[in-house]
């Protein structure tokens, strides 16, 4: 197993498709490559993202990227449908070189990779979120979402 962590705006509708996804065997709610954790419980800095287990002979880094971009708004600066702020900006973080470098060749494959505003970046830290954060689309299936439901079901296991 190898591990990704993707961020795509709010972190609800990221881990109910990316647990869809061919190739992941789990997926955790969580906050990536922020600056502090401020004393009234704020994350500064930090990215709502989706920690992604996945199994890299039958899914690639460049598959997830392309599976991501299929949902996220690539030229969008710190916004995902109604969602804006720093905390919904997206991007692929990640330990391991090799992905940074999967991810980065897949942006520069791309005509528009000038506008893309997806960052790549190492991974400095991550916090998994509360409880009530893990899976919450299955449990509050009519919580706002700015991922459309057809792509939430797309690659559903039947």
């Amino acid at each position: 197993m190898e591990t990704v962590y993707l961020a795509g705006g709010c972190l609800w509708g990221v881990q109910a498709f990316v647990k869809t996804l061919p190739g992941v065997v789990s997926t955790e709610a969580g906050r990536a490559n922020g600056t502090s954790r401020s004393l009234d419980g704020k994350y500064d800095g930090y990215a709502e993202c989706v920690k992604t287990e996945f199994e890299p002979s039958v899914v690639s880094v460049t598959e997830l990227m392309g599976y991501l971009f299929e949902v996220i708004d690539p030229y969008s600066l710190n916004r995902q449908g109604q969602d804006v702020g720093e905390k919904y900006r997206t991007g692929l973080y990640s330990e391991q070189d090799e992905h940074l470098k999967e991810a980065v060749a897949f942006i520069d494959g791309r005509p528009d990779r000038d506008r893309i505003a997806v960052e790549v970046l190492p991974l400095k830290n991550y916090v998994r979120s509360a409880e009530e954060h893990q899976d919450r689309l299955d449990r509050c299936p009519d919580d706002y979402c700015h991922i459309p439901e057809d792509m939430l079901n797309k690659y559903k296991r039947r």
